[in-house]
Formats: structure tokens, sequence, C-alpha cells
């Protein structure tokens, strides 16, 4: 499978969690692709099975400036059917715990992905055992998700061929 990881970081935490995400996703035989969102054409998600797309939260919920083309850009483009998934990290300590990462996951829904019903969500940095393993996780459980979506697509169409 093909797996692209899309992400901004300022502290280096939300780019830590992508690259256990990559080091999972590439343990299970995909292939992944990661950059930073400031670069991303949108309209290349499409070549991929799944997009993982990773933002902190600015301030008191705030999606950040790096994010924010990439955000705008996204209601551009039509990318109905494709798979995304959305983490990143944040602070408690803000009113609003990573409400960057649901503004990117609304975002996507109005662009017509099939969202990964939950978002990894890190309190500041990935860098103990229990939220490394919750990163590795959430890759699981999203691999496992898209397997299965494309499994049920190739049911449906052996049915009607």
């Amino acid at each position: 499978m093909k797996m692209f990881i899309g992400y901004v970081s300022l502290s280096g935490n939300t780019e830590e969690m992508a690259n256990i995400l990559k080091n999972t996703l590439l343990s299970k035989g995909c292939e992944v692709d990661m950059e930073s969102l400031e670069t991303v054409e949108v309209q290349s998600l499409l070549d991929y099975d799944c997009i993982f797309i990773g933002t902190y939260t600015w301030g008191d919920g705030d999606l950040p400036y790096e994010a924010e083309d990439f955000y705008h850009e996204l209601l551009e483009y039509h990318l109905t059917g494709q798979n995304a998934a959305c983490f990143g990290s944040g602070d408690h300590a803000y009113p609003n715990f990573c409400a960057a990462v649901d503004t990117i996951s609304h975002q996507l829904i109005q662009c017509g992905c099939n969202v990964f019903p939950e978002s990894l969500k890190i309190e500041l940095d990935p860098q103990t055992e229990d939220k490394i393993r919750q990163c590795q996780q959430f890759a699981q459980s999203v691999y496992e998700w898209v397997l299965l979506k494309k499994e049920m697509n190739q049911r449906v169409k052996q049915y009607f061929l």
C-alpha cells in the first residue's frame, strides 16, 4: 500500500509522531512518502491509499499558520473516497487540547475524504513508551482499516462483474 504523511511541527513533537507512524507503516510493507504540509500539492494526495495529516495546535486551539494554505487549498479539490487519518500534538495547559487536529479532520470530511473515526492526540512529545505505543497502535489501526476498505471494494467489484 502507498501511504502519505503530511505534517507541520514547531517543536518537533508532531514530526516525531510522523516518524513513528512512518516506521510502523514501513514495517507493514507500505511505501511511505512524508512531507511538510507547507510544500504539499493537494492534488497529489489522490495517488495514495491513505493520507495521514498531522498538526500541532497553536495558542488556544488555532491551526498553525504553516498549515493554513494547505487547509484552504483542500476545498479546491475533490478528494471524495480518499482515506485519511489525523494526528497531532498539543498541551493540556491550553483550553482546547489538539483542536487543530479536529479542524483538519473536519476540513478533510468537507472535501469528501473517508476519515478514520479516531484521531491521535499526544500531550507534548511522544517519547515515553506509552506514547510511542499509542502512535504505533494508531498506525496499525489505520493500516487495518484501509486494508478492510480495499477488501470490501474488491468484493463489491467482483459482485458486479
